[in-house]
């Protein structure tokens, strides 16, 4: 079930009788899947704190039954060893819903059996004030552990009957104790019955208004998420906008001024795109931008930052790479955008679409700021423009930076540019 459906169905069931206990099955499964574990361990704790109480009451056996003591003791040692603990091991290594409120309920049972065959079998003076003593049974049954409503209704009846089979014919008990005794476990099973219901129904009417909130605030974060990406996106192209790529910058300049690595920044800009523009149009000058983003973003590490940062302006942020490594970088940009063969019939017949790139790169041995590495990758761009268009410009000199036409690319005079 989707977030959507699921929180229809918690509103619907929030809407509804607060007698109902049972969710729609898909709900159901959500409940049981988000608290089955929460509720083994408070099983296994219960079972833990109960048995140790329930062997309490060894000592009223040897006090009024010592006779038979005996018989007693094997009956109670029995029903932990032979119901007891195997139903602890199977909660412990995890069951199914039913099955864990089944093995609860037949613990709850068993204690019953045990003590009345307990009673039965003596027939001291006054053993019969065990009987005031079985209500226990159902509080832990009903309110201590507790089990489920529906498993709880039908563990208290099986329960009573048990006892009242037990009584019939129990002649060391009067008839006037039994009445009382008879009384007293109806009302104690009303009473607990009454209160796991309650329990049930505020624990299920909690567990929906937590997933009710929990739904919302996951479609607030992912709203919130949608709105930030948005908001560091851009549109056309579908990476980084300027506001991305300035934090990107300030975060790892930060990053290798700690780490002393180098940090590498490609400004790219297209060539004449104001020509391929005006002949084509907007709609083909946008398409023009999206397929150099694709190659930027082919030519491009996924811990490199691309974005654009302009009309028809890119920047690439390398992290971790030396100045040679940059310079290839870029030279394989500007080979991937050529390659494209982008006819730009505004510049020239045979014309195609072109980029410049200045490269600067900083070792961060100097004192500067991030907005440095912008300014001198700026400058070097504008010498790749003065230097003839289409070709890589690296804000350091280098004898290995080549032109277009593949020979050193050598400092030169500004020069006017077409």
């Amino acid at each position: 079930m989707d977030d959507r459906a699921l929180a229809k169905a918690v509103d619907a069931e929030l809407s509804q009788s607060e007698f109902r206990l049972n969710f729609p099955s898909p709900l159901e499964a959500q409940f049981e899947a988000d608290t089955q574990s929460r509720r083994r361990r408070s099983m296994l704790v219960s079972t833990l704190i109960a048995t140790p109480i329930y062997f309490l009451f060894l000592a009223n056996d040897y006090t009024f039954r010592s006779d038979i003591f005996d018989f007693i003791l094997l009956v109670r040692v029995g029903a932990v060893l032979l119901i007891g603990m195997p139903a602890f091991w199977l909660l412990y290594r995890g069951v199914t819903p039913f099955w864990r409120e089944t093995l609860v309920a037949n613990i709850v049972v068993c204690a019953m059996v045990a003590s009345c065959i307990v009673l039965r079998a003596s027939r001291a003076p006054f053993s019969y004030y065990d009987v005031y003593c079985f209500g226990l049974i159902l509080v832990a049954g009903n309110t201590f552990f507790p089990l489920r409503f529906t498993f709880a209704c039908v563990t208290t009846a099986v329960c009573i009957a048990v006892m009242l089979v037990t009584l019939v014919g129990y002649e060391p008990m009067p008839i006037e104790a039994k009445r009382l005794a008879c009384l007293g476990i109806f009302s104690t099973a009303l009473f607990t019955l009454v209160t796991c219901y309650r329990l049930e129904r505020n624990e299920r009417r909690a567990y929906l208004l937590l997933l009710r909130e929990r739904i919302r605030s996951g479609h607030y974060r992912q709203d919130n998420e949608k709105l930030s990406k948005l908001s560091l996106t851009d549109p056309l192209t579908n990476i980084g906008n300027r506001r991305q790529f300035e934090a990107a910058l300030e975060a790892r300049w930060q990053e290798a001024r700690v780490s002393q690595a180098p940090l590498s920044l490609l400004i790219i800009d297209v060539d004449h795109f104001k020509a391929y523009n005006d002949h084509y149009g907007h709609p083909e000058g946008d398409e023009c931008l999206r397929r150099i983003a694709a190659a930027l973003q082919a030519e491009s590490r996924e811990i490199d930052q691309v974005a654009r940062i302009g009309g028809e302006e890119f920047a690439l942020l390398l992290a971790n790479i030396s100045s040679h490594q940059a310079y290839q970088t870029a030279e394989r940009v500007r080979r991937r955008i050529e390659a494209l063969h982008i006819a730009n019939p505004g510049v020239a017949e045979s014309a195609i679409v072109t980029v410049s790139i200045g490269v600067a790169v900083s070792s961060q041995r100097e004192a500067a700021a991030p907005n440095d590495l912008l300014a001198r990758a700026d400058a070097a761009l504008y010498q790749a423009k003065l230097g003839g268009r289409n070709r890589t410009f690296l804000a350091q000199d280098a004898p290995w930076q080549k032109s277009a036409s593949g020979e050193l690319d050598t400092p030169r005079a500004p020069r006017s540019s077409s």
